[in-house]
């Protein structure tokens, strides 16, 4: 059996880090990082996952705003709000929270938020940073995964590296990631031939294709390291019962809320890998440490 590879404590130790940083600049400058988070439209998850990002800036010293907006609203007063906080010396970072309504488009919104402000790490400059293996802001969540190998010194040079998904947001950012570090990359998705062949040559496997328990040990090489990005609701109680060893608290997470989170890789991969992180406690924790990391970058380089 393998390790569970969880995110709670680098997470942790990451955002103590920030903490003591912001401490530090409001005591000598008597002013901290800022952040502003922009929620169009009633999302329950997203609206779950903006209240998360203010709650931890507040933990941490930061100061926050969150602007939400009805779905209704024109794209161009969106572009419009954005603007006006690329020009509020109090913001560091903006972030804008997808899924976004129809009629908008995230590539616009992308552009129209200043690189330097750019802590989902999303805009085309900020892309072509990465690309470029230029000084930059890096989207959290393939910034979570890399900071998370290296917490466990797990090498990348000279690794197979496979990605299934391809993404924007986790899946090609994190491929250039990978192959600055010297790992062998190949990245999969829906149309991808024999897939489960592909993935099972994998050193290291990353699944964020959005699709629960996807990936089976049939993808897996032996004593591969295992990557979990994918978080999807699992509803039926026998469903639940099948695909976990211990399934108490999962039946009492679908009796409570509904639903009970699981990632894209089955549960029974742990027992082929020799890591795997969980859904939850895995990567998600990271995803928001590294935006409270970008957050106070973004602080340093607009100040030098």
């Amino acid at each position: 059996m393998g390790v569970w590879l969880e995110g709670s404590t680098l997470a942790k130790e990451i955002k103590e880090r920030v903490r003591d940083e912001v401490s530090k600049i409001k005591a000598e400058r008597n002013e901290v990082p800022g952040l502003a988070a922009i929620l169009v439209g009633k999302n329950k998850a997203s609206q779950v996952y903006v209240g998360m990002k203010q709650k931890n800036c507040e933990r941490l010293g930061l100061y926050s705003e969150v602007l939400t907006f009805k779905e209704n609203l024109d794209p161009s007063e969106l572009k419009k709000k954005i603007e006006e906080l690329n020009h509020k010396d109090q913001i560091d970072g903006i972030l804008v929270q997808e899924p976004l309504p129809q009629g908008f488009s995230s590539h616009e919104v992308a552009k129209t938020i200043l690189p330097e402000k750019d802590v989902d790490g999303l805009n085309p400059c900020s892309l072509g940073h990465l690309l470029r293996v230029e000084s930059g802001l890096r989207p959290c969540t393939p910034l979570g995964i890399m900071e998370l190998l290296k917490s466990r010194k797990i090498s990348i040079k000279g690794k197979e590296v496979v990605i299934i998904g391809r993404s924007l947001l986790v899946g090609k950012p994190l491929s250039i990631m990978m192959t600055n570090a010297h790992g062998t990359v190949t990245v999969c998705h829906s149309r991808t031939e024999n897939l489960p062949k592909v993935a099972s040559r994998a050193d290291i496997l990353v699944a964020a294709i959005g699709r629960g328990a996807f990936v089976t040990p049939d993808f897996v090489k032996e004593g591969a390291v295992v990557i979990d990005v994918g978080i999807n609701h699992l509803t039926d109680k026998a469903e639940a019962a099948e695909m976990f060893k211990e399934p108490e608290k999962r039946l009492q997470d679908i009796d409570k809320k509904g639903y009970t989170l699981i990632g894209d890789v089955h549960p029974s991969v742990i027992d082929k890998a020799s890591f795997l992180t969980p859904v939850p406690g895995g990567v998600g924790l990271l995803t928001v440490a590294m935006l409270m990391h970008n957050t106070l970058k973004a602080y340093k380089l607009r100040r030098g």
